[in-house]
């Protein structure tokens, strides 16, 4: 019989936390399946024996995959099956990825997948938040090294009050809604949005979460001791030679120290300058011993740049570019650049820049979601695009990579709570980087606020964002932070924290932190560093455009939402369609209907006023009530000998009694003088109880001739007829 071993988390409110290795996928280096309630995570992890040559980095994979059984669904399309990752699970992957990758140890570059596939759900529990504890759990009852465990959970603030994974329903009434990963002593990932939450209160969250997950980490350790699993495997990825690195030390690292205290606010040419130095290093060697050990050198003059770098800033408070550490680059912007767009901005900052559009759009551009636990319609957009020559790297583009996602999903969260929840529009923001050296994201957050504002969106209040970044020693003890930071300063630096917010607060926030030793101390400083910084670049884009347009551009749509009674939907619709195809053929604007909260929103759209208002005046005729004693603009629609079959309301026809055309008497309908087609005054002058039938008069609502005058005959004239007219 199979005995697998478990080991069961208390989350302090009744919801416990399962974890079971020893039953599934044992081949696998690592497997777990984690719990909680009805849903079921497993979660493995396989890595190579050794690496591949020439490797000098991690090249883990994370995957994290939903089965649509696993919530007794089935895929949409024709083949029925599971396809590409969705957004949602892309943004899963990154979130785990970004925890874990940082405590593989430096020199182990053997291959590793983590694979995480949600094999069950009840709807209610929201999967991702239990996704870095399987990973890690797979790896801890697993010898592959690992300076672990860590766990990831979600904060949500409800009323005020911290809630530790709370379900799709209570996310909905979030104010804050936080995923932390950390190990047992460090933050080591953050990433979430809010409704304008002030700094103290974020740290509030991170804290509240980092209690969680200090008892979550204490079960993976105590799980691995029951598994044996505490000793991991040994490995030897790495050929050193001392010698050279010493060599190389002494030789480039006062010439590449030079370079980084030179204030060089040119990219290129400070790359172009670091190159340099090493390239001057290999001109003394031989083609023999650069073949043998040009890898190295590479690898060792890496650590020289990146050492003189974080000695510049630390020692002599200098930055590659010159600037103080809370010093932001200079900043240019412009809107209304592309005429043909329904609004555009420029944000230039430094050597990063953004150029975005806004689309405006109808109903029917609404994205459907269809994601195994997560069904809808998104109406506002965001995608963030990062072209390789924004670097100035000659390679193809080959579509949309999990960077661009995930970069693209921080703008969306930053700016998505300040687009009005009524707003008749759906939203496109695509943000083109088309050049890059830092924190292109935070460039996307700005330009996207002015492009908004250009298409006449009215957000409520404008958002900036800053990416912070930190040079550390000794455990933090030691430390720079720095504001809106430089690609360089990014991949040499010890932390890339992005934050996002208005005047009022932070809307939207992702942390990755890549040494041990962050305190509150430097995250507090860094978050009120943030701020001071957000706040400089509002002012310089309010300088460009101070408040949204105050209407849509000429080639923007118009639209125009009417809410009408439930009863009335069929009634605007027809049969088969065929009165909502007629308005639009007739008018040329655009319809779309649906019910919402009892009640039917028709939405109309066109490119000029001429069209709505028709369309508008045919949607109120139809959901009208024929009222005895009012007076209709009706068409004739056919002429029958009787009368005239009138259309006074759409869709509603009464009957003009040929009785009823006018006071005098008239014979025959073709010498009434009207023709099909004929647009008259009629006024509706009865409804059968019974029949339902319309009577309609014209006749009614002309002047009604005076009567004949009768002859008036004299008494003496009665007196004197003949005997034979008075019989």
């Amino acid at each position: 019989m199979i005995k697998p071993i478990t080991k069961s988390i208390d989350l302090g409110d009744g919801r416990s936390i399962t974890i079971e290795t020893g039953k599934l996928a044992k081949q696998a280096d690592g497997s777990v399946t984690v719990r909680m309630g009805d849903t079921i995570l497993l979660a493995t992890v396989c890595a190579a024996k050794d690496a591949n040559p020439g490797v000098d980095f991690m090249p883990l994979q994370v995957e994290y995959k939903e089965k649509f059984a696993a919530f007794g669904r089935f895929p949409g399309g024709f083949t029925r099956r599971e396809g590409r990752a969705s957004d949602y699970e892309i943004l899963t992957c990154r979130l785990v990825d970004r925890a874990l990758r940082p405590l593989f140890p430096d020199d182990y570059h053997a291959e590793v997948f983590v694979n995480i596939i949600l094999f069950s759900s009840d709807g209610k529990d929201i999967p991702d938040a239990l996704a870095g504890l399987a990973a890690s759990a797979a790896l801890a009852v697993s010898t592959i090294p690992f300076n672990g465990p860590i766990s990831e959970v979600r904060v949500a603030r409800i009323d005020g009050k911290f809630v530790l994974n709370p379900t799709f329903e209570q996310l909905e009434q979030a104010d804050m809604d936080i995923m932390v990963g950390a190990t047992i002593d460090n933050i080591m990932m953050v990433e979430g949005e809010m409704k304008e939450v002030q700094e103290a209160e974020m740290l509030e969250a991170i804290k509240f979460a980092h209690e969680a997950i200090k008892v979550q980490c204490q079960a993976q350790i105590e799980l691995m001791e029951l598994c044996g699993t505490t000793e991991k495997r040994t490995y030897c990825h790495e050929n050193n030679d001392e010698d050279l690195r010493k060599d190389v030390w002494a030789k480039c690292y006062d010439k590449a120290y030079a370079v980084a205290t030179s204030c060089n606010t040119n990219k290129h040419e400070r790359v172009a300058n670091f190159e340099a130095v090493v390239e001057e290093y290999k001109a003394g060697l031989t083609e023999e011993e650069l073949a043998e050990k040009g890898a190295l050198i590479g690898k060792y003059y890496h650590d020289v740049e990146k050492e003189a770098m974080r000695r510049s800033i630390l020692d002599e408070g200098k930055r590659l570019d010159g600037r103080k550490t809370t010093e932001i680059r200079p900043i240019w912007s412009e809107v209304d650049y592309l005429p043909g767009a329904h609004g555009s901005a420029i944000f230039t900052r430094g050597e990063t820049q953004s150029l975005t559009t806004v689309t405006l759009g109808t109903k029917l551009d609404e994205k459907i979601i269809d994601d195994v636990l997560n069904n809808g319609r998104e109406r506002f957009l965001l995608h963030y695009n990062f072209p390789p020559f924004s670097t100035g790297d000659a390679r193809p583009q080959r579509g949309v990579g999990r960077r661009e996602v995930g970069h693209g999903n921080l703008a969306h969260r930053a700016l998505k709570p300040m687009i009005p929840t009524d707003y008749a529009y759906v939203v496109r923001v695509v943000s083109e980087i088309l050049e890059s050296n830092g924190s292109s994201s935070m460039a996307t957050v700005c330009a996207g606020t002015l492009a908004l504002m250009d298409a006449g969106v009215t957000i409520k209040k404008p958002v900036t964002g800053i990416a912070m970044g930190l040079i550390s020693e000794k455990k933090g003890t030691n430390y720079a932070v720095l504001s809106d930071i430089l690609g360089d300063e990014d991949h040499l630096g010890d932390m890339d924290f992005k934050v996002c917010g208005t005047p009022d607060g932070i809307t939207a926030t992702q942390m990755d932190i890549k040494v041990d030793g962050l305190s509150y101390e430097i995250l507090e400083k860094a978050l009120n560093q943030a701020r001071e910084g957000r706040l400089h670049i509002m002012g310089k884009i309010l300088e460009t455009l101070p408040a949204p347009r105050p209407d849509l551009k000429p080639n923007a749509p118009r639209i125009v939402v009417m809410m009408i009674p439930k009863e009335f939907i069929g009634a605007v619709i027809g049969p088969g369609g065929k009165i909502i195809q007629g308005i639009q053929e007739e008018t040329g604007a655009t319809i779309t209907i649906e019910e919402i909260d009892n009640q039917g929103r028709v939405e109309i759209s066109a490119t000029n006023k001429a069209s709505i208002d028709a369309a508008v005046d045919r949607v109120k005729g139809i959901i009208a009530v024929p009222e005895i004693g009012e007076v209709y603009q009706a068409k004739v629609r056919s002429i029958m000998p009787y009368g005239a079959f009138c259309e006074f309301l759409p869709g509603k026809d009464g009957l003009l009694h040929i009785s009823e055309l006018s006071w005098d008497r008239i014979e025959k309908m073709e010498d009434a003088g009207l023709n099909e087609g004929d647009i008259i005054e009629v006024k509706l002058v009865d409804i059968d109880s019974k029949t339902g039938k319309i009577k309609l008069s014209r006749k009614a609502l002309l002047p009604r001739p005076p009567r004949p005058e009768r002859p008036v005959v004299k008494k003496d004239d009665q007196e004197q007829a003949p005997a034979s007219e008075n019989n």
